[in-house]
């Protein structure tokens, strides 16, 4: 969120934990997880720490790499990194389901930072399951009811 939002509302930025990918290779996942990973040295030097994640961890829409936001500014240190497109995260929220991810997208919509026309564009475009996408289906319902 910090990477698209800098300025983001305060109930957005709640989570001390950021789920990091590489394209590079499958076990870098590991790699993440043992240097910056929950209980590291990292974690509790900063507060914050990163979960290695595989591609395939979260649901996310056709075309989602091509809408990948580059990040690189004077608060990276001169490393760039590639966030998901607001609404390809929320739709990776919308399929988990949990509460909290619920309500993560619940305060996008009431900030403004999403539109319900493309979250529901884009579940549409997403390979989840029948159930799944009943599911998703309701909790959008739901939320822009």
């Amino acid at each position: 969120m910090l990477g698209l939002f800098p300025n983001a509302p305060d109930t957005l930025l709640v989570s001390i934990e950021a789920d990091v990918f590489t394209f590079r290779d499958p076990s870098d996942s590991e790699l993440i997880d043992g240097s910056i990973g929950e209980r590291s040295m990292f974690h509790q030097s900063f507060g914050y720490y990163a979960h290695g994640v595989a591609e395939e961890t979260a649901a996310l829409p056709d075309g989602w790499v091509d809408r990948l936001v580059r990040i690189q500014n004077e608060n990276t240190g001169g490393g760039a990194g590639l966030c998901l497109e607001v609404h390809d995260l929320a739709v990776s929220k919308l399929v988990a389901g949990r509460e909290k991810d619920v309500t993560f997208i619940r305060e996008l919509i009431e900030h403004g930072m999403i539109q319900v026309s493309v979250l529901s564009k884009r579940l549409s475009q997403t390979e989840i399951s029948p159930v799944q996408r009943q599911l998703a289906g309701e909790r959008l319902g739901v939320l822009s009811g």
